[in-house]
């Protein structure tokens, strides 16, 4: 297993247009440095009124598919 810690900040206004389809990944850069991209929808569980704000770990078993998210 892999997993990386990213902060993101993301508007209501970016969410909507994620939510909607108009963008379906989110691109950050990990703590680590990393540049990594990962499918908006694994963030839906965290979005508030104002937008999705904080740290996060994402796990990803070895073939780098998505295996779960938590906010730290």
């Amino acid at each position: 297993m892999q997993q990386i810690i990213v902060d993101i900040s993301i508007s209501p206004d970016e969410w909507i247009k994620l939510y909607q389809g108009v963008a379906t990944d989110v691109h950050t850069t990990a703590r680590d440095g990393r540049s990594v991209r990962f499918p908006a929808r694994i963030l839906s569980r965290f979005y508030l009124r104002d937008g999705i704000r904080g740290s996060f770990r994402i796990v990803f078993d070895d073939a780098g598919k998505f295996s779960s998210i938590e906010r730290l």
